[in-house]
């Protein structure tokens, strides 16, 4: 018990720090990107780490199909790789800060920022 005290008592020491490293790696999210497309390229798709898409580029090749349902799948597929992509970015990005905070009763940080 004294030793799990004396652990949360170091994070609390710590709280300034992790709050900064927080405040820097929320500035980082935004400078994460991820591409991805679909259709051989047809629809390409760029998000960053904080999910928003970024860009969306359609072939003129995917609009003279004039297929509707097949190009909203399209950048379905073009996007949800992407996040995919972005998320282990992001994932990886957010183990950088949390490395070391183990805090007694707490589960990994991480695994409360959707990774």
């Amino acid at each position: 018990m004294f030793k799990e005290l004396g652990q949360l008592t170091g994070v609390l020491r710590e709280l300034p720090r992790i709050k900064e490293e927080m405040i820097k790696m929320q500035q980082r999210l935004g400078q994460i990107t991820a591409e991805a497309d679909a259709g051989g390229g047809m629809v390409k798709i760029r998000v960053n780490g904080r999910f928003e898409m970024t860009a969306c580029t359609i072939s003129d090749d995917a609009m003279k199909l004039n297929d509707r349902e097949m190009l909203e799948d399209l950048v379905q597929s073009a996007y949800n790789r992407a996040l995919e992509k972005v998320r282990a970015s992001v994932a990886e990005e957010t183990s950088k800060v949390t490395a070391g905070l183990s805090i007694p009763g707490m589960p990994d940080l991480s695994s409360f920022l959707g990774q």
